[in-house]
């Protein structure tokens, strides 16, 4: 476990790499970490926290919010949602940040009204189109405006705009190709949903530890960083 001080310089340190990389936020990436390394970081000045597992999110941020209960901070879903638990995540979550699929929005929308505010999600896009990996194809995603766009007519949902995963490779270089077209394709996709007169919104949401300095050079304006900020996980 990393001592505060030690934290607090690996924030700093990485805030000014992303900083000098391009416009982008910065997101911290809480699974396996403790509510004690996070309130750490909320004392460096990190408001915006990301967790894997909707069960791990319910729980760190009511520790967190204990230990910290003035802070003001974001709460992002960025793991695989089943959908008998997006009930679930809309209670605990201030953002979805994958949802890969027209039935799943369909059951977030269903469920969006029982919440006090909107809800915001974001569209995942598996680019490489990788079986690893969840979220909609490139075409897929195409196809799906429509049936998205109708969807949401109506409903408490604010979309937030698109999240990407880069090739699960060691080297920042070796992702390019996938941040690269996941910037094009948000181009031609904005287009498309203009034209139906959707805002997908202007997240766009790629890039790790290892690789996010690569993916803001290619338009990211949102990285997750998990072990460059709390090390690695036990």
């Amino acid at each position: 476990m990393l001592s505060a001080a030690d934290l607090t310089t690996r924030y700093r340190e990485l805030l000014t790499r992303v900083r000098a990389a391009g416009p982008a936020q910065l997101m911290a990436v809480t699974k396996g970490v403790a509510a004690e390394q996070i309130a750490i970081a909320v004392d460096a000045g990190c408001t915006l926290f990301g967790e894997n597992r909707v069960q791990e999110l319910e729980a760190k941020r009511a520790a967190v919010a204990a230990l910290r209960p003035t802070a003001k901070l974001t709460w992002v879903l960025i793991g695989p949602l089943q959908s008998n638990k997006a009930r679930r995540a809309l209670e605990v979550a201030d953002r979805i940040a994958t949802i890969g699929s027209v039935d799943l929005l369909e059951r977030i929308a269903s469920l969006a009204t029982e919440r006090a505010n909107p809800i915001e999600v974001a569209l995942q896009v598996n680019v490489d189109e990788d079986p690893a990996k969840s979220g909609f194809t490139p075409e897929g995603l195409r196809v799906a405006l429509p049936a998205i766009a109708t969807i949401i007519r109506d409903t408490p949902i604010t979309l937030a705009g698109l999240f990407t995963v880069g090739r699960l490779t060691a080297g920042g270089e070796a992702a390019r190709p996938t941040f690269a077209q996941f910037r094009t394709l948000a181009a031609q996709v904005d287009a498309d949903a203009k034209a139906l007169g959707l805002d997908l919104g202007p997240l766009r949401s790629a890039g790790m530890s290892g690789d996010f300095e690569v993916a803001i050079s290619e338009g990211s304006n949102e990285v997750r960083v998990g072990s460059a900020l709390f090390g690695p996980r036990g």
